[in-house]
């Protein structure tokens, strides 16, 4: 791979998600839709992001979760965001869009655009959100041929890349607690999973009865009444990972709602109220420029452009933003 630098830097991240999941610690895994809020957790302190289905659903397409994405929708966006972050990005892929063939092109396709690790969920088709009723789940076997193919596909491009096989089992029809826990085994046993991921579990001792019972490590987000347990309690049960799968794309939803309506209904004094509560926040306001590098324009410009072609960054509008030297790296 000496000669594809940019698989270079993803085989690197996704060493360090390995490195996740076999280290002691319980890792804290916040998740949302973009680019943006992927170098945003990063810069936040986090060592890992989820690009959620539901997110790219409704963010993406303006649609339910409900199996209306599609490949080419998952694996552009997937893309941009493994691009623009250093952490190892997660990818939600539904059901792999399909049976155990489609899986191998997707998982293939999913390996190529950079990102770190993806689940499978083994619902079946068209899939519900894992968080709502009305859930249905594919037989065991074929759920395992799935995660065979996604390893096999895996295993031909970067064995590195992390497969996650999610069970939807607790509160889907007809299946039970055991049902999971038989359902995990062999995604694992006979699949040749990395990680499992478990839904709908709203206790501690079922997290560490299943933590117990299954031999690999374990992703989950809470499925019972609030307040959620504390981190300390997930790491006492076994669980590797606990998930927050949309905290920062609901968090900038809500943010926008409630603006939209301050800005609609109180109008310039909305506007203004929201301009100075932003200094009044626990944390510096956030700068999209810096986010998203764009200092780099400058310095790229002065690199390669002649300089005929080089803009006046001293007396136009907004020069303020471009006192200081473009950054060179």
């Amino acid at each position: 791979m000496s000669d594809m630098p940019h698989i270079d830097r993803a085989h690197s991240i996704r060493l360090k998600f390995r490195a996740l999941l076999e280290r002691p610690e319980l890792t804290v895994m916040p998740g949302g839709v973009s680019p943006l809020y992927a170098r945003a957790a990063q810069e936040a302190g986090f060592e890992s992001f989820f690009v959620a289905g539901s997110q790219m659903s409704s963010f993406l397409l303006g649609v339910p979760d409900a199996g209306i994405l599609g490949l080419r929708d998952i694996v552009d966006h997937a893309r941009h965001c493994a691009a623009r972050a250093d952490i190892p990005i997660f990818l939600d892929c539904d059901t792999g869009f399909g049976n155990a063939t489609n899986v191998w092109f997707t998982t293939q396709d999913v390996v190529r655009a950079g990102v770190a690790g993806m689940q499978i969920e083994d619902q079946e088709a068209p899939k519900k959100s894992g968080t709502s009723a009305g859930r249905r789940c594919i037989p065991v076997d074929e759920a395992v041929g799935k995660i065979r193919a996604a390893v096999a596909a895996r295993n031909e491009i970067d064995s590195a890349f992390v497969v996650c096989a999610r069970t939807d089992a607790i509160g889907a029809e007809g299946e039970t607690f055991e049902d999971a826990l038989i359902r995990a085994r062999a995604y694992i046993d006979e699949g040749g999973a990395d990680l499992v991921w478990l839904n709908s579990v709203a206790s501690l001792a079922d997290f560490k009865r299943f933590c117990d019972a299954v031999q690999a490590p374990v992703l989950t987000i809470w499925g019972g009444p609030q307040p959620e347990p504390a981190f300390e309690e997930y790491a006492q049960t076994g669980v590797k990972i606990v998930l927050y799968p949309v905290i920062a794309a609901a968090a900038g939803l809500q943010a926008a709602w409630q603006t939209l309506n301050d800005l609609h209904q109180r109008r310039e004094l909305g506007l203004r109220e929201w301009r100075t509560g932003l200094h009044k926040q626990r944390y510096p306001v956030v700068d999209p420029k810096r986010l998203t590098n764009d200092r780099i324009i400058r310095a790229l410009e002065e690199r390669f452009a002649p300089a005929s072609q080089r803009r006046d960054y001293q007396s136009t509008f907004g020069h303020a933003a471009h006192t200081q030297p473009p950054d060179k790296s």
